[in-house]
């Protein structure tokens, strides 16, 4: 798969090099495509279609658009990035990355959307295969206008290939034609793709029928639901409003699409969620496949348009560390996230990290405010990977918990509360989080609104730090409302307020540090003792002799000097300043969605005056 890749990123080097047109939608414009050496061969054409996957995904996906919510805070320290995770936007520090390489991958899928069609293939085998080439391309190309789309609102759309435009420019389209154009898309997608175990596609990092089903009900989902709207004649600030399309048939139709393309999967039976979740995690950083994971985007050791994984979104491993290298996490959990999680659900050691590694390979017991993000963690691998930053681990775009919880979502929707089979489903994920133990998940909500927050509460214990968060949000129509409410709750950990979940919460912790190797059995830190006030000097005297260390929960991180997260300023006693700044910048109908930004907009005259409103 590696090879392929490499000689399919080297084909569309060829087939796209630049020409003399001018810039449009932030990417390179291609010149024709070479059809004696790519397009009479479909050998050529899968190696380069296999070559477009690189473009369906970048860092900012997980980190710069979504760096800030109620499962996630930022760990930069005054800087651009900063500003974007306190929600102090501006179109000069607007992220493109994501914009440039998802416009990338609908040019490449433009073309062969274009090209392929003529070829007349010699058998059965060969019209299959073509067929799923052509599915490919339709699901590739939805996808990236869903990642586009969710971040920025109206953008511009095309589906031809950018030699055939009349015009290189174009300005803003309504999303919500957009996302009915891609609904389409994966509905011929689904027709022409086979399932995985029809044997064509080898990997989840290609696009099977099991997943092109799971996209579709995710782009319907965000189609019927919330987003940031104005007036695409007058931009003015004043038509901003936080709302769905106008059309409640149309939502409703949304709904049904999405539910039934979730049927499908789980009738097909050939995709299922691992008895433990933690499989699911290990699997993944070690490059192992498996039956929940049904898209993922392949790194092959490689830095894939600043992918990263584990390094920025990993846990805190210390400069000069042999085994492991050095891991600087960029993000962590939002301290009240731990607290979300029952203590007994197997998913919360998993997701956050409440360790890190010194340079010599102990174990430090992370404060509330530096819990690391589990799920990518390099000490479960078998090796350190290639650089400290370039790790192997792939991205997940989808997994088989998602469908259930879909599903579960879309049949409330369409029933106005829970059936029996929506029931069904989200008891599967919540079931498999206590182990299979069913008298532990607690009492399902049978009413539309219940059943409703359920479902917003546990697609974050079950996908946080998987790029979805911040959106869903937004796409219920809580975003403002649930960072507002995370960020008093915050405080109130930090003051350990009296009659809230964190009143008796410790503020001090001894463990026995402990050392790593690779492929760590070691889920979470248990602490051996916890105290709510800092043990006096003969408890203090006792615990070193016995070999424990003792931590400061409140912002004491071992070895690492980060006292700027410490939920109290020393100097004053006061809350630091992090903690009551944390969404600082924070608009309701101003901050669901980024500005396109000004070298957006400077490269494609078809933007010129179609910022976001309010800035």
């Amino acid at each position: 798969m590696k090879n392929l890749l490499y000689k399919g990123l080297l084909i569309l080097s060829i087939i796209a090099v630049s020409s003399c047109k001018k810039d449009w939608l932030s990417i390179p414009s291609p010149t024709k495509l070479d059809d004696e050496t790519v397009f009479k061969n479909l050998n050529a054409v899968d190696m380069a279609v296999l070559g477009i996957y690189p473009s369906t995904f970048h860092q900012e996906l997980y980190y710069n658009l979504t760096a800030n919510s109620d499962e996630v805070i930022t760990t930069e320290n005054n800087n651009s990035k900063t500003r974007l995770a306190t929600y102090n936007y501006t179109p000069s520090e607007s992220p493109s990355g994501l914009y440039t390489t998802a416009y990338r991958a609908i040019e490449m899928a433009n073309l062969v959307l274009k090209k392929l069609p003529p070829y007349t293939p010699k058998d059965a085998k060969e019209e299959k295969k073509k067929n799923m080439l052509l599915g490919e391309c339709y699901a590739i190309r939805a996808m990236s206008y869903l990642n586009i789309v969710r971040h920025f609102g109206d953008v511009p759309y095309t589906n031809i290939p950018t030699e055939d435009a009349k015009s290189y420019s174009s300005g803003r389209v309504s999303r919500d034609s957009i996302y009915d154009r891609s609904i389409q898309d994966l509905q011929k997608a689904v027709e022409l793709l086979p399932w995985q175990s029809e044997g064509m596609i080898q990997t989840p990092e290609r696009f099977s029928k099991n997943a092109a089903y799971g996209i579709l009900a995710r782009t319907a989902l965000y189609a019927a639901g919330y987003s940031l709207r104005w007036d695409l004649n007058t931009y003015s600030p004043s038509s901003l409003q936080l709302a769905q399309r106008p059309d409640q048939n149309r939502i409703q139709e949304l709904y049904k699409i999405a539910s039934d393309a979730c049927e499908e999967v789980i009738k097909r039976g050939e995709n299922r969620l691992l008895p433990k979740f933690e499989t699911v995690f290990r699997d993944l950083v070690n490059g192992r496949y498996n039956a929940e994971s049904m898209l993922e985007h392949g790194q092959f050791g490689n830095d894939f348009n600043s992918s990263a994984i584990g390094y920025t979104n990993g846990i805190a491993i210390l400069r000069g560390n042999v085994n492991f290298g050095r891991s600087f996490p960029l993000q962590g959990a939002m301290p009240t996230l731990w607290f979300d999680y029952d203590a007994q659900d197997t998913r919360r050691g998993v997701t956050i990290a409440n360790f890190g590694l010194t340079s010599t390979n102990e174990r430090w017991l992370n404060p509330y405010s530096m819990m690391g993000i589990g799920k990518f963690r390099v000490v479960w691998k078998a090796d350190k990977g290639v650089a400290d930053n370039k790790r192997n681990i792939n991205w997940i775009f989808l997994r088989y918990s998602d469908v259930l919880l879909m599903y579960a979502e879309a049949q409330n929707e369409l029933n106005n509360g829970p059936t029996t089979a929506a029931i069904n489903a989200f008891k599967e994920v919540r079931k498999r989080a206590f182990n299979g133990d069913e008298t532990k998940i607690g009492v399902i909500p049978t009413s539309y609104q219940e059943f409703k927050n359920a479902i917003i509460e546990e697609r974050k214990l079950e996908l946080a730090f998987e790029g979805w968060r911040k959106t869903d949000l937004v796409r219920w129509g809580i975003f403002y409302e649930k960072l507002t409410e995370t960020q008093a709750k915050l405080q109130q950990l930090a003051r350990r307020e009296a009659g809230s979940k964190y009143a008796n919460v410790p503020r001090y912790a001894a463990y026995k540090v402990g050392t790593v190797s690779f492929e760590d059995p070691v889920v979470e830190i248990v602490p051996n003792y916890t105290y709510m006030t800092q043990p006096s000097s003969t408890e203090r005297t006792r615990l070193t002799t016995e070999g424990y260390k003792l931590v400061n929960l409140d912002g004491d991180a071992v070895n690492t000097g980060a006292t700027r997260f410490n939920f109290f300023d020393t100097s004053n006693g006061q809350l630091s300043a992090w903690v009551t700044s944390v969404f600082s910048g924070l608009r309701k109908n101003q901050s669901e969605l980024h500005p396109l930004g000004i070298s957006k907009i400077n490269e494609n005259p078809g933007l010129t005056g179609q910022e976001l409103p309010g800035y």
